[in-house]
């Protein structure tokens, strides 16, 4: 796929989402998914992600170089917020690392702190960034 090249690598930042006010997730093991040109994408485990502030949806979306996409919507402190993350349950072989993870929309994210690990260089990013 040297037309749409993707590659993925360990995310060198503890990265903390909050939506409504609540911590959604909180991991030290996120994957940077690099896809041709587009922004870069943090897939987080779903074992970082507090799973009972989600509703899966029946929304899903299909990507031609990743797989099928289901989608879960956000209910939480009085907010609902429709489909704010997917997540490949079966994703293809070039990207089979991202299963068990989910992802985000950055703009339906209250607060995303990025914060370096121990010796971990970010050439991207400065210390923390707060979006």
């Amino acid at each position: 796929m040297t037309d749409h090249p993707i590659s993925i690598r360990k995310h060198p930042a503890r990265v903390i989402l909050r939506i409504g006010g609540r911590v959604i997730a909180d991991t030290r093991e996120a994957l940077a998914l690099h896809e041709a040109a587009l922004p870069v994408v943090l897939y987080i485990p779903r074992e970082d992600v507090n799973m009972s502030l989600l509703e899966r949806s029946s929304h899903s979306t299909h990507c031609p170089y990743k797989g099928d996409a289901n989608y879960y919507s956000l209910l939480a402190s009085g907010v609902r917020l429709d489909n704010v993350a997917w997540t490949y349950e079966k994703p293809f072989a070039l990207v089979a690392q991202i299963e068990g993870h989910l992802s985000f929309y950055p703009d339906r994210v209250e607060q995303m702190i990025e914060e370096p690990l121990s010796g971990s260089p970010i050439s991207r990013l400065s210390t923390p960034v707060v979006r």
